[in-house]
């Protein structure tokens, strides 16, 4: 399993109709094959400077492969992503294997 997620901050300039839209945009990268729980988180805590994060989870390398190069991933990130996000950080997780005496 593979979860990949990023956090981000969105530009200033961006207005409230463009944010909705960015997150719109966002939702449908959920409809891609072999994307499962995907989320559209909010920020809470004060001890970074990123507003907003995306997460979502994947049975393979394969199908994460799939989805970054999918036409709609990728149309996602030059007319919303490239446009509307300012900074944000990539982590992409695999499971670690349950250390002997801690499962």
């Amino acid at each position: 399993m593979i979860r990949h997620t990023v956090v981000f901050k969105l530009k200033d300039q961006i207005d409230s109709l463009q944010e909705q839209a960015f997150f719109e945009a966002a939702l449908a990268l959920a409809a891609i094959p072999g994307v499962q729980k995907f989320e559209g988180l909010k920020q809470i805590g004060t001890k970074n400077n990123f507003n907003f994060g995306l997460s979502m989870e994947f049975d393979s390398a394969e199908k994460y492969a799939y989805y970054n190069n999918h036409p709609a991933h990728v149309q996602f990130v030059q007319e919303h992503w490239i446009p509307t996000v300012q900074d944000f950080l990539e982590i992409d997780y695999e499971p670690l294997e349950p250390v002997a005496g801690n499962s």
